[in-house]
């Protein structure tokens, strides 16, 4: 698959979505660069922003296996990955719906953490650990997570080693009055937009090695890293947000991200090589959920991404290798 095809293939992707989801043409984007890396995804908003029908209007559009798990008070991790069980041949493994290719995790914030925590080993390893015996997952694998604002009632927050095995945070933002309207024509006439399955697991599974396979030289690489670095509040690149409230910078998989989903990015542009502008262009996607806030930050109203445009403000993308 040249670079060429490739772009050609996301764009019909996005075009399918599109037939459901209205505007939101960064949204999409989003979501399809954290697929084609191959990572999972979290998106955050409000109830009602279309997050699910997103979601679940990708499932279809691809040829794979879909599998969904709704995420309430009383859910079991048993629920979520399976379990043994007892028949006359002996014990036998009932796969959960997290043996699928792509799952859709539904208000994943609503379960208890014991709950969350049963997606870690999915999430890291992409396999199922359950009676001494190991379950490897479907490739290609990835989690796709809704969740609520923390402030919504019913909500509990997602441990920060879960949070950090998600590739990208994406927040969905609010549609503006033309896109309500277009809704509203889309959703109370008799007419239901419909999408065409347009691509299988074989051709996912191409497209994401063509991902991994796009060069990044060193300085790239090094200016991805020093993103990071410039997230850990003791850290001499630091910036004075970051120093003043920052607790935790984001952790190596950080940069990972960036550089995955800057691959990513470049191939949805039909070029075959990584820049630092495609890391800047996915930074906040990967950095958001990663860096942890001291109490100050809220008392200040600043966010996580007020914190990374000042971080990408003081260091601007590398134009040669240094």
């Amino acid at each position: 698959m040249t670079p060429e095809e490739f772009a050609a293939q996301v764009r019909t992707i996005e075009g399918e979505l599109g037939k459901v989801i209205v505007g939101q043409e960064e949204l999409i984007r989003a979501v399809v660069l954290g697929m084609l890396a191959e990572g999972h995804v979290l998106l955050e908003g409000v109830p009602g922003l279309g997050k699910t029908l997103l979601l679940r209007t990708l499932g279809e559009t691809l040829s794979v296996e879909f599998g969904r798990v709704q995420f309430t008070p009383d859910l079991m991790p048993a629920d979520i990955v399976g379990t043994n069980v007892l028949s006359e041949g002996g014990f036998q493994f009932h796969a959960g719906p997290v043996f699928a290719n792509v799952v859709l995790a539904d208000e994943v914030n609503r379960a208890t953490p014991k709950t969350q925590s049963a997606l870690l080993e999915a999430m890291q390893e992409r396999r199922v650990t359950l009676g001494g015996e190991t379950h490897p997952l479907p490739r290609p694998f990835f989690v796709m997570a809704t969740q609520n604002p923390l402030e919504m009632e019913g909500t509990y927050p997602l441990p920060e080693a879960q949070l950090d095995r998600f590739l990208f945070k994406i927040l969905v933002p609010f549609p503006s009055p033309d896109d309500i309207v277009e809704i509203l024509e889309r959703t109370t006439a008799e007419y239901t937009p419909s999408v065409n399955k347009i691509s299988g697991g074989a051709d996912l599974t191409a497209m994401i090695a063509l991902v991994r396979e796009v060069p990044a030289a060193s300085h790239v690489l090094r200016y991805a890293a020093t993103l990071v670095a410039a997230t850990h509040p003791d850290n001499d690149s630091a910036t004075p947000r970051v120093k003043e409230y920052v607790r935790f910078g984001a952790s190596p998989r950080a940069a990972q991200a960036m550089v995955l989903g800057g691959k990513a990015m470049a191939l949805t542009d039909s070029r075959y090589n990584l820049s630092g502008d495609d890391v800047r262009a996915v930074a906040k996607l990967a950095l958001r959920h990663r860096l942890v806030l001291g109490y100050e930050a809220a008392a200040d109203g600043v966010t996580a991404d007020n914190i990374i445009d000042e971080l990408l403000a003081a260091h601007a993308a590398p134009t040669v290798e240094s």
